[in-house]
């Protein structure tokens, strides 16, 4: 399906216990387009612990979560299932994949979304950036937003801020806003291919370069990477496309 001027666009942001593939959402912060007031901004008691990594990074302890219900017992889980489920709605998150991962545990799959992350990614075809983090392009694009890092609702203010930034440059090439929302879903329906990595005793370096030099260390994180598949899908692509082990390697 098309997007048409009728479609609503529908931020989203997630905190978690975890990165894994067990983890589960303790915030959820839904927020749609031309709005002011949040659809959903609230704590759920997960079903797993929060890590204590976790706990650094967003504050969200176990004390704050305690009396508060299961996402899918929350009186607003039908309605918000119902509207991210919907053909009119278009979903957008930044690093989508771990979202979706999240809330596809919920029972809620979205029909289509588009990634704030990929989409930066794209726009910077010579990979000059160090990261494409959220926070990271905030402070970098100057955005201007009163927002807390980490915290679901602040993260879904400076998603929505981004995305209107990114939409500009979309715009920009491509003319109207039907057609850059376009370009944009289908950069997030494919897996991106990294070039340099930016992590581990390679940070740096060409992915090229290192697949001649240390063929055995793409392996390894290949398969440290294959057991999230859920959430590491550009990284699986990337290091299978590197070691000629994609499709297009066959």
């Amino acid at each position: 399906m098309r997007y048409n001027t009728l479609m609503r666009i529908i931020f989203l942001d997630t905190e978690t216990t975890g990165n894994s593939d067990k983890d589960r959402l303790c915030q959820l912060a839904v927020k749609e387009r031309y709005v002011d007031e949040p659809l959903v901004n609230a704590l759920y008691k997960p079903p797993v612990p929060i890590s204590i990594e976790s706990m650094a990074i967003h504050h969200i302890t176990e004390k704050m979560v305690a009396e508060k219900p299961a996402f899918t017992d929350a009186p607003e889980y039908p309605g918000l299932k119902d509207l991210l489920e919907s053909d009119e709605v278009l979903l957008v998150a930044h690093n989508a994949a771990f979202d979706l991962s999240m809330l596809a545990r919920e029972g809620v799959t979205p029909r289509r979304s588009i990634c704030t992350y990929k989409v930066a990614y794209a726009l910077d075809p010579d990979d000059l950036l160090p990261n494409y983090r959220l926070q990271y392009l905030r402070y970098l694009l100057d955005l201007d937003v009163e927002a807390e890092a980490h915290d679901a609702l602040g993260d879904v203010l400076v998603l929505e801020a981004l995305f209107e930034r990114l939409m500009d440059k979309m715009k920009e090439r491509h003319g109207t806003e039907e057609a850059a929302l376009q370009a944009m879903l289908a950069i997030s329906a494919r897996p991106l291919l990294f070039t340099t990595i930016r992590f581990g005793k390679y940070n740096g370096k060409k992915l090229e370069e290192v697949a001649k030099t240390d063929r055995s260390y793409l392996e390894w994180l290949l398969a440290e990477k294959e057991k999230e598949p859920a959430t590491e899908t550009d990284w699986i692509y990337t290091l299978k496309h590197y070691l000629g082990k994609g499709e297009e390697g066959k």
